[in-house]
């Protein structure tokens, strides 16, 4: 009876998900597989347009604004950057405060009831585990397919201009925020790190396009940013702000959001993301602060993930420096190839058993978590208990603790009271916790290397198998136990050799941890920031950043890193710091498409339609001719600006000739947020306009929405040259064109330097003529054809060739 209810409401709170309204689109059931064919991106990809198109509704918008307005979009940013931090900075404390009390209460109902019958002890754990992980994977295959994994990989591929359908939705960001709570809390094998970065970069893309039509949470004030240049600086303030707040490392999140997503960076941007992390870091010490006095149920000292070992070993001998070199040749081993089984195992997983459904979705998370939990429990019950050393009054560390407490030395299936059960302090104990263990100074011949190796065997077993199942899952933290357990292997290996009375094995846990990071996801400078950040010890950074150069280079020696190696597998055609070495070989005419498919400047409607269904293509030369017949390419036309065009209709024409835009004779009708594409979503598509029979008929000028000005490359340049140009600022189209046959000027730096005062006291490094040209500029604004050359010459040009 109780089931068929709890079914019931399923169901009804199913269906009122789903009557929602529907304006943001994309959801699909294979978020971040991309299928692509034939060279054309598939449905489940698209480019980003951080050209700027200046077009003729783009050159009336500057001319009405001044410099009030470049102050007030300035504020704005700063301001949102404001709004970023905050919203980050609580959802990091609403996740975390969930985990810990959902792990707080498990762990002491489960403590309670052993105390009677393990049996039933073993039932309640697992069942508590099951529903957690149920309840994650359920939001996310029924409700947000986006949400599942780090999510990671597909914001660097947005930073890099790749728009995945899905992933920066509101409802993305639900389910991110309650499936890391249920899959973190049911003691997967998995962190909420990462699907943190990917709920700060949902929140600063929602507020950049000012909140979610979809489930009317839009606000008309907020929709400020129109480009998708100003919402990919947004997004990068959110990946930072991500992993400030996951690691309470503010600098730590900047280097990181300029380490490894971005692919363009600005000083100005990095004021902003900095701004970001420093109100992260406010936001979450005021909660810490306020949780200190109770108000917080069982979030305690752990939660927010920060292990200080400053009274730690403070130094280190030369003859250390080879044991700490072998943890980083382990952790690049180690690391290429939990990189290499994940790739397989996550290959089979998208292709095979993924495609049967979302049953089989279910049932595979909710199987991991059964071996998990069966793991976590059994195995510290076949260890036997060891006794409580001598109790130390100035270390502060008390034997034996109570399983899901913070502390060392666990009293688990133990037949003594002043016994504790090694397996279970670091297995049967949330992962924050099981680290602080693995870190802590002091606690000598706590752990026997058998019960470190048999953690170290099935938890990175649990790790490998347990991602890319259906559920948020990050691998900052499992990579972290990963490593600290065969760190303080080595350091109770240097201990007994070495026999000195001040080396810790904490210090070379936290090397291990370091190592694995570093062999797994190629990470360094940011990296080695967030690990002194967490551990609140300078002193080991030296022996920090040796351990990680080594890893690197030796997992770079297998295979590449975890989320370009994830990016692969979800077919996101990400654009590396580096072109490849065959390209410099080859030269550009050899790279781009046989086939140009192009509009006339004045084009029928139904020409319009026919090509735009006919093929994928997202740009389109538009060609006019001269008075003597010569073609002359006048410009690029987005098929999205060309879809507004045709589900608006006011622009429809009879004529077949091109119409006059000079001097204002025509009367602007679009404006450029009209052309602006939702994040994350399909946007308008030719199955969504509706002509009729009378309007195919019709005729559309493009020259005064086309972008006159796109980058050209000769046919002969090196694709080495075109890549770093395309990457480099970011473009989605570029022309290759016959070598030029003549030159009509030549820019130098000189030239750039152009200041808005003439009393400057730099105005000696222009030369005559830029000054001269400059004044001209200034004394003729009144002049509309001088405010657009290049635009107004166009059209004049293209009038009266008609």
């Amino acid at each position: 009876m109780l089931s068929n209810h709890f079914q019931n409401g399923i169901e009804t709170a199913r269906l009122a998900w789903s009557r929602l309204p529907n304006a943001e689109e994309g959801e699909q059931e294979d978020i971040g597989l991309v299928q692509r064919s034939d060279g054309s991106s598939g449905g489940g990809v698209e480019s980003l347009d951080y050209e700027v198109v200046e077009n003729y509704a783009y050159w009336e918008e500057q001319e009405q604004r001044g410099k009030l307005y470049v102050g007030y979009y300035v504020m704005v940013k700063w301001f949102f950057s404001l709004l970023i931090g905050i919203g980050t900075g609580l959802a990091a404390v609403f996740i975390n405060l969930s985990v810990e009390n959902f792990a707080g209460w498990k762990f002491a109902l489960t403590f309670s009831i052993i105390q009677k019958s393990y049996v039933a002890g073993f039932i309640v754990y697992v069942l508590i585990n099951l529903v957690l992980v149920f309840s994650s994977v359920y939001i996310v295959t029924n409700f947000a397919p986006a949400a599942a994994g780090s999510g990671i990989p597909e914001i660097k591929g947005y930073l890099n201009g790749i728009d995945i359908h899905g992933i920066l939705l509101f409802r993305t960001l639900i389910g991110k925020i309650f499936g890391s709570i249920g899959s973190v809390g049911g003691g997967l094998a998995l962190g909420k790190e990462g699907p943190l970065v990917h709920t700060g970069a949902c929140i600063a893309s929602l507020l950049g396009q000012g909140g979610s039509t979809k489930y009317h949470l839009s606000s008309r004030w907020l929709q400020v940013f129109t480009s998708d240049r100003d919402r990919r600086d947004l997004v990068t303030c959110g990946c930072a702000a991500g992993v400030a707040a996951a690691f309470r490392a503010p600098v730590g999140g900047v280097l990181f959001a300029l380490e490894e997503v971005t692919s363009w960076w600005r000083s100005q941007l990095m004021w902003r993301v900095f701004f970001t992390s420093a109100v992260v870091a406010v936001v979450v010490r005021t909660a810490m602060g306020w949780c200190k006095s109770g108000n917080c149920g069982h979030f305690g000292s752990g939660g927010f993930i920060i292990w200080d070992i400053s009274g730690a070993q403070e130094d280190y001998s030369f003859e250390e420096m080879l044991p700490m070199a072998i943890i980083g040749v382990i952790g690049g081993l180690l690391g290429a190839l939990f990189n290499q089984l994940t790739r397989y195992i996550s290959y089979w997983r998208r292709n095979h058993l993924h495609k049967k459904g979302n049953r089989v979705k279910i049932i595979e998370a909710c199987l991991v978590s059964l071996i998990t939990s069966f793991i976590s429990f059994g195995l510290p019950l076949l260890r036997k208990c060891s006794p409580c050393p001598d109790s130390d009054p100035d270390s502060g560390i008390e034997c034996p603790r109570p399983p899901g407490m913070y502390g060392n030395y666990v009293n688990f299936y133990c037949s003594k009271d002043k016994e504790y059960n090694d397996l279970a302090t670091i297995f049967f104990n949330t992962q924050d916790d099981a680290i602080r263990n693995l870190f802590s100074a002091k606690t000598i011949h706590e752990y026997s290397a058998q019960s470190l190796l048999t953690f170290l065997v099935m938890f990175y077993t649990l790790a490998v198998v347990t991602f890319g199942t259906a559920v948020p899952a990050g691998q900052f933290v499992p990579g972290i136990m990963i490593g600290s357990t065969y760190g303080r292997l080595v350091g109770m290996f240097v201990v007994n050799f070495y026999k000195k009375l001040h080396i810790e094995e904490g210090t070379y846990a936290l090397l291990g941890a370091a190592s694995f990071l570093g062999g797994s996801m190629r990470m360094t400078v940011s990296l080695c920031v967030i690990m002194v950040e967490i551990t609140n010890n300078l002193k080991l950074l030296p022996l920090i950043m040796l351990v990680l150069l080594i890893s690197k280079a030796v997992g770079d020696a297998f295979n590449e890193g975890l989320y370009e190696e994830q990016a692969q597998l979800r077919g996101i055609p990400l654009l590396e710091s580096r072109p490849k070495y065959h390209m410099r070989k080859m030269a550009a005419k050899e790279a781009c498409g046989q086939r140009v498919v192009s509009f006339p400047r004045v084009v029928k409607v139904a020409d319009v339609v026919s090509i735009l269904r006919s093929n994928k293509h997202n740009g389109f030369p538009v060609i006019d001719h001269t008075r003597n017949g010569e073609t002359l390419v006048i410009g690029l036309m987005l098929r999205s600006h060309m879809l507004v065009l045709l589900q608006s209709k006011v622009d429809f024409q009879h004529s077949p000739l091109p119409s006059d835009t000079r001097a204002g004779s025509r009367p602007i009708r679009h404006t450029p947020s009209e052309f602006v594409k939702p994040v994350s979503s399909k946007g308008l598509t030719l199955d969504d306009i509706h002509l009729s029979p009378d309007d195919l008929e019709m005729y559309i000028d493009l020259a005064p929405f086309l972008n006159p000005s796109p980058y050209i490359v000769p046919e002969d340049m090196s694709l080495t040259k075109v890549y770093n140009l395309f990457r480099q600022l970011g473009l989605r189209h570029i022309f290759v064109v016959p070598r030029p046959s003549r030159v009509i000027g030549l820019i130098t730096r000189k030239d750039l330097l152009i200041e808005d005062n003439e009393e400057s006291a730099t105005v000696e490094l222009q030369s005559t003529s830029v000054r001269a040209r400059h004044h001209d500029r200034r004394f003729s604004m009144g002049n509309e054809d001088a405010e657009r050359p290049l635009l107004n010459g166009l059209l004049v040009q293209g009038h009266t060739s008609s």
